[in-house]
């Protein structure tokens, strides 16, 4: 939930691998930025997962989350996200209950559809489970973490009924979000009163057609959950210099990073322009001065409603800068835009 003052502010960890880093470091690295997100004020860390890539190193956004739980006393710790069509629903039930109770409840599942990767295959799931099981894993997921007992109905979970242990402590159950891409998306995740995890490529036009979407979709009288939207955050003495850092170091993430995906199906994944994509991700996202930055963000937040931002913070293509860049959105972005959020709290969220 958004604070007092209206806005919540995290970090987005993806362990971003960019070249010439080992895997050792790079977890390295995002361990240390997450303990130096609390430090710096920001109210949560998340931390992706992928798979058999270098866009992110991270396949356990679950297990690196129970470590940083361990190597912090304040900051909420989450998942953005754990791609529930590799995971069985139940023990990802199992394992947020898990940590609900032994973090005193500052643990936050987000989960996710994924896509057509040969993660499916690998793990054994099958394209299935991503065309057309994800309504029914979410609902297990929720049932598992909010009854004592679960069972599977079928047709892609088949069980009878077992004992859910451990029961969390948050209850109804721990926070849940669900990153949301598209209209569908954003109409299952209001049916379940899910709050929606909006992605990197969104601007702000999109965040706003998402919560209309979810807002249309949503039951009437229930209130409107606070939705998050990922952003590319990157703070400079000058906008040309914050610019020029990401336009040169995000293309060597994105080319190979991109270039990972590939399909479960063997059909052939198009494409995108790494450099195409760093400029737009410039363009729509808080990249400049602390000033620029915190005007962004309080934009993006009168325009759309959604008042909890994740900060992508690791643009700057090592640990040196990504450090500098936390410290910096700490001490010189977040107190101002958590001042002009507070004149907007009365708006509606998104």
């Amino acid at each position: 939930m958004p604070d007092a003052g209206g806005f919540r502010a995290g970090v987005l960890l993806l362990a971003a691998q960019f070249p010439g880093q080992s895997h050792g470091e790079v977890l390295e690295a995002v361990v240390e930025a997450a303990v130096a997100a609390e430090r710096a004020g920001f109210d949560d860390v998340w931390f992706a997962e992928h798979h058999f890539m270098s866009y992110g190193v991270c396949p356990s956004a679950v297990t690196l989350a129970a470590y940083v739980l361990g190597q912090t006393g304040r900051i909420r710790v989450g998942t953005a996200v754990s791609v529930l069509s590799v995971h069985h629903p139940v023990a990802l039930a199992e394992q947020a209950a898990l940590l609900d109770q032994v973090s005193g409840g500052r643990f936050w599942l987000g989960v996710g559809r994924g896509g057509p990767w040969v993660d499916l295959e690998v793990f054994g799931t099958g394209l299935g489970r991503y065309q057309t099981g994800f309504a029914e894993a979410l609902d297990l997921l929720i049932a598992a973490m909010t009854r004592d007992r679960v069972r599977g109905a079928g047709p892609e979970f088949t069980f009878g009924e077992v004992p859910v242990v451990p029961r969390p402590r948050t209850r109804p159950h721990p926070p849940l979000v669900v990153a949301c891409t598209s209209p569908a998306s954003a109409a299952l995740a209001a049916a379940r009163g899910l709050p929606m995890l909006l992605g990197l490529h969104a601007g702000d036009d999109h965040k706003r057609e998402m919560a209309a979407c979810y807002a249309a979709a949503a039951p009437p009288g229930r209130p409107l959950p606070a939705h998050l939207a990922a952003v590319v955050a990157y703070a400079a003495d000058t906008r040309q210099e914050a610019r020029r850092v990401l336009r040169r170091e995000l293309p060597r993430w994105l080319g190979p990073g991109l270039a990972g995906y590939r399909r479960a199906d063997g059909r052939p994944h198009p494409a995108r322009d790494p450099q195409a994509y760093a400029d737009l991700l410039c363009r729509i996202h808080p990249v400049g001065t602390p000033e620029q930055c915190a005007a962004s963000m309080t934009a993006t937040v009168e325009r759309t409603g959604i008042r909890h931002l994740l900060c992508m913070v690791e643009g700057g293509g090592n640990r040196g800068r990504t450090l500098e860049n936390i410290a910096r959105l700490g001490a010189e972005v977040l107190p101002a835009v958590r001042r002009r959020a507070a004149g907007l709290a009365g708006n509606p969220a998104g």
